[in-house]
């Protein structure tokens, strides 16, 4: 039985489930609320000062506010340790994608890096594991809409070559590859939400353990209701897609600065048996 034929047969319930946001969950195994302890917290740091404050987020964490309290979500726990009541995220993760965030302590600075973000002055360098093998360089210029009959409320639409739409870039710079799974360097070029991870399913190789551009939409659904099942331990290879933010280089006080987010444990095992069992070798591993 699949799941859509096994779970999702009510349409009342099911039109409430696609209005969740999936970016104000956070959730452990048993669906309930996780949140971020503060030595934990300051363990993520990757760099601070009196202006500017860069965290290494973990796979698990929104970003944003959430209804769960102060300590659910980045932006609150930051608040919070910096003991702060505002400040500004510059550039926001999915919540299942690691890496690099910058966070503002102040306005003026917030503004300034927004700007730089919105001019295409920050460099974004990501690192992926696609599913398949993708032996070679290619550059993704594919415009996205959000999907109009999709049963994930949030998910977007790849549009077909030739429909004049916002512009969406994104290169894929393979590092190396099995036969089974390729270790990707991905620069996007443009912030379209969930890029990288549509651009990946449009060239057939989508993240792996991507709920939403994966094998099933239908997974993401039952992981926001249910948390992480027995059935998606099965059918999943890892608990997050997986996707890092792996470094960012802006300008700051006058002089080019690289904020490099260490890959964390899990994806870093995972990238370590792809390389054993490597048949390829890319310039994205260079």
């Amino acid at each position: 039985m699949s799941i859509s034929q096994g779970i999702w047969q009510n349409p009342l319930r099911w039109s409430k489930l696609r209005c969740i946001k999936y970016e104000d969950l956070a959730v452990s195994d048993s669906g309930k609320g996780l949140l971020v302890d503060l030595d934990d917290f300051a363990k993520w740091i990757i760099f601070e000062d009196e202006n500017l404050l860069v965290i290494n987020k973990p796979g698990w964490l929104v970003c944003h506010p959430s209804k769960n309290g102060p300590l659910s979500s980045l932006i609150g726990a930051s608040r919070v340790y910096a003991g702060l009541d505002v400040m500004h995220i510059v550039n926001r993760l999915d919540r299942e994608t690691s890496g690099v965030v910058l966070i503002a302590k102040n306005k003026p600075l917030g503004s300034t890096l927004q700007k730089a973000m919105e001019y295409k002055q920050i460099k974004k360098t990501y690192l992926t594991i696609l599913e398949g093998r993708l032996d070679y360089d290619i550059l993704v210029d594919r415009s996205m809409r959000k999907a109009p009959h999709g049963k994930v409320f949030i998910k977007q639409q790849v549009l077909a070559e030739g429909i004049v739409a916002k512009k969406c870039l994104t290169k894929f710079e393979p590092r190396y590859w099995s036969h089974k799974f390729t270790v990707c360097t991905v620069y996007p070029y443009t912030g379209k939400t969930h890029q990288i991870r549509a651009h990946a399913q449009s060239l057939g190789f989508p993240v792996v353990a991507d709920k939403i551009y994966g094998e099933d939409e239908m997974l993401y659904l039952e992981f926001i209701e249910k948390g992480w099942t027995p059935f998606l331990k099965k059918t999943l290879l890892l608990k997050r897609q997986a996707l890092h933010a792996e470094s960012i280089e802006i300008e700051l006080y006058g002089e080019q600065r690289k904020f490099v987010a260490e890959l964390p444990e899990e994806l870093s095992a995972l990238c370590q048996e792809i390389y054993t069992d490597k048949i390829g070798l890319g310039r994205g591993s260079n």
